[in-house]
Formats: structure tokens, sequence, C-alpha cells
């Protein structure tokens, strides 16, 4: 008991009375409670929550679905907490297990939620170990001696005071902004694609311009925030105008191309292109270049500006049937009719070319060895590749040619050696 009292003499703290002692306990008791009634959510709600959280937002907000019982399970106890604390004036001996567990739950609420939004671990444990330490502080009655601390170490320019406390401030404003606005764009980005009204380009462009909203929205919200004055960037508006004139041109140019791209919906996601030498499927249109797969699994990312500035083909932008066409040679001496019925045989039989329209065949020229025909089969699937399709047919070509003696010529030349008689 000695010990105890000097202890207490040491630290300032009066010594508790027995009131206060039964305060304490009972404060003790309660935090118990909420720490089981958070336990309690997790387990029933938490599942309910992350299904339905699964069925609604899906893929868009994938770190936050495993997350949700931990999420459900502090945050409820931080909200019993925080009644708990503001439901009576507690005595500081009785508010430090209030703070400490209030502290301790809303800190591990926000790491979970940051860390399912992408935000990194460094980040998300720092904002969690200020909450922490501004929770706690201001249950005990000391928050204002720790920030008039941080706010002593700084300096003053002008009319504005930069110290620990505004580096905090702005810490925190910014980690919670960025947090929301990926929340934002996921579930407002999900909402648009679940639309039944609009094709896949139209949800791709309400999806772009409401993201660069929502950017917008917290960047104004961050400023009234932080209090910065807006007419402060009056004076860096002529140097950002310049910025964007000179370095940051091509960027604000593959930007609006990109809008027009969607906008007009001359190419849109799924679309079979040809930018030079690139050709495959368009997989994803961002905001400065396209992503166009090819069949060899590599992604091409095409600059926004060049699929205005330059000639594109595209495959697939009023019809997906697309013709494919393959050269064959006969020999002089073989039955044209029946090797061009051979030739439609082996179109017709290949899984992929389509009935309607019809296989045709053409005679194009007469060579200097072979006689000339073109097989013009249509296929509705350009994106899974078109030299498979022509090596199908001319495989199967090739034995229907054997099996019914069709010559498929090879070049060659006849030289004539003529012998000189000598007088």
């Amino acid at each position: 008991m000695n010990t105890l009292r000097g202890w207490w003499l040491v630290t300032g703290l009066p010594l508790p009375t027995r009131p206060d002692a039964m305060e304490a306990a009972a404060a003790g008791g309660l935090v118990l409670l909420c720490l089981a009634l958070g336990v309690l959510a997790g387990r029933t709600i938490g599942p309910r929550l992350a299904a339905a959280w699964k069925a609604h937002v899906a893929n868009h907000a994938e770190g936050l679905g495993p997350r949700m019982c931990l999420i459900v399970r502090h945050g409820s106890c931080a909200l019993a907490l925080a009644i708990l604390a503001n439901a009576h004036g507690w005595h500081p001996l009785a508010g430090m297990p209030i703070g400490l567990a209030l502290g301790a739950a809303t800190a591990l609420f926000m790491h979970q939620l940051l860390r399912g939004l992408g935000i990194p671990r460094w980040a998300s444990w720092l904002v969690a170990a200020i909450l922490f330490v501004g929770l706690f502080s201001r249950s005990v009655g000391g928050l204002q001696p720790i920030s008039d601390t941080l706010d002593l170490v700084g300096f003053n320019v002008g009319s504005r005071r930069f110290s620990l406390l505004a580096l905090v401030t702005i810490l925190i404003v910014s980690v919670s902004l960025i947090a929301l606005v990926r929340l934002a764009n996921r579930i407002i980005g999900h909402a648009i694609g679940r639309s039944h009204g609009l094709d896949a380009t139209q949800k791709l462009l309400g999806q772009k311009i409401a993201a660069i909203g929502v950017v917008i929205a917290a960047f104004f919200v961050g400023i009234d925030l932080l209090g910065i004055d807006l007419t402060a960037f009056a004076v860096f508006s002529g140097a950002f105008g310049l910025a964007v004139g000179f370095g940051l041109q091509k960027t604000i140019g593959n930007l609006i191309a990109g809008i027009i791209l969607l906008m007009d919906r001359s190419i849109k996601p799924g679309d079979v292109i040809v930018v030079g030498d690139s050709f495959g499927w368009v997989n994803k249109i961002g905001v400065r270049a396209v992503s166009v797969l090819t069949r060899d699994g590599k992604e091409h990312l095409i600059p926004n500006e060049n699929l205005m500035t330059q000639e594109v083909e595209n495959w697939s932008f009023t019809n997906r049937n697309v013709r494919v066409r393959i050269a064959v040679g006969v020999a002089y001496e073989s039955d044209l009719r029946l090797a061009q019925e051979l030739m439609l045989k082996a179109a017709t039989d290949s899984p992929r070319v389509l009935n309607s329209p019809k296989p045709n065949v053409w005679l194009t020229s007469y060579g200097d060895y072979a006689v000339e025909h073109e097989i013009l089969a249509w296929i509705s699937d350009p994106e899974s590749g078109v030299g498979n399709v022509r090596s199908d047919v001319l495989n199967r070509l090739w034995w229907l040619f054997k099996e019914h003696g069709i010559v498929v010529p090879v070049p060659r030349q006849e030289i004539y050696i003529r012998s000189r008689r000598e007088d």
C-alpha cells in the first residue's frame, strides 16, 4: 500500500478514493463488455456484410472483402467505446482503460480499412498510431498539452505556421482523402458497370469522368479542411500553364484523346484493331494509353494520341465478321473444277468458318507455274486469331488434294542448252 502511495506521489496524480476505484472497476467491466460486443458483431454481422459486399461490389474492392469481419469487429467495438466514453464524465482513473481500449480499437479499425483500400502498410500504421495517441490522450484529459507541444516545434512563414502539428494534420487528411477517393471510385465504378442502359464504351467513359470528378471534389475538400487559401495558387497558375504547355503537353493530349475515343466510340474494349505493326484486341482504354493484347500474349501500350492521328483498322467497328483470304495454287494439268470444290469443302469443314456468309473461291490469275486461287472465308471471332484459321483450312485442303490427285506445283525453271557449231 505504501509502495502504491509513493508511486502516485511520484506521478503527481492524486491518490484515488474508494468511489474513484469503484468507478474505474465499473469502467473496466464495461470495456470488456464492449470488446465482447465487437467480437460478437464481427462473427455474426461480418460474414453477412462481406457476402453482401462481394455480391454488390464484386471485384472492385478485393482488399476489403477478406478484411470485412475484422473491420466490423474493431469498428463496432470502437463505436460502443465512443458511446461509453461520452455517456458519463469519467474520472481520469476510470477514463484510462476506456481511452486505452478506444484508441486501440479505432487504430486497428483504421489500419484494416486503409490496408483494404490499398494504402501502404507504413502509412496505415502511422495513421493508426496517431489516432491511438490522440484518442487515449483525450480520454485522460491530456490532448491539449500534446497539441501545444507539437505546435511549438515549427516555424512561421508570413502568416502561416509550419509545425509538427500541421504535418500530422496534413498526413491524416491526405491519407483519409486518398482512401475515400479509392472507396468512392470503386463503388461508383461498380454502380455504373452494372447499369443496363449503357454499353461498354459509355460505362467506361462514365467511370473515367466519375473518377476525375471524385478527385477534384476531394482536392477542394482537402483544401478546405487544411484551411489553405486558394488565392495562394494564383501565383503559380502561370508557371503551371507553362508546364502544361511544354512538359505536360503529351500527357494532356493523351488524356483528351482518350476521352474523345470513349465519346465517339470509334474504339472500345474488345475491338480487334491494327495500328502499324500492332495487331490484337483492345484490352483496356486508359487515361494515357490503350492496351492492345496480341495473340502472342504481348500487351502493347499505344498512346491515345496515336490512335487519333494515325490510320487504324478496326475489324469489329460495325460488324465482328472478318473475311480471311487464303491463297492456293493448283497445277495446270489438274481438274480445276474438282480442285475448287475441294477448296470449298476444306473451308466449310473448318469449325470457325461461318456458314453465313458462305465461303467462296475465286480464280485470281494464271501464274507462271500454277493457276492461282483465293479462298474467301468469314469468321466472327477475330480476337482468337486469323493465322490458325488459315492453317486449319490449308491442312484440310492438303489431305483432300492428296486423296483426289490434285497437284500443288512448285516453282520450276526450264533451261535449254544449245551447242554452237564452230566453222
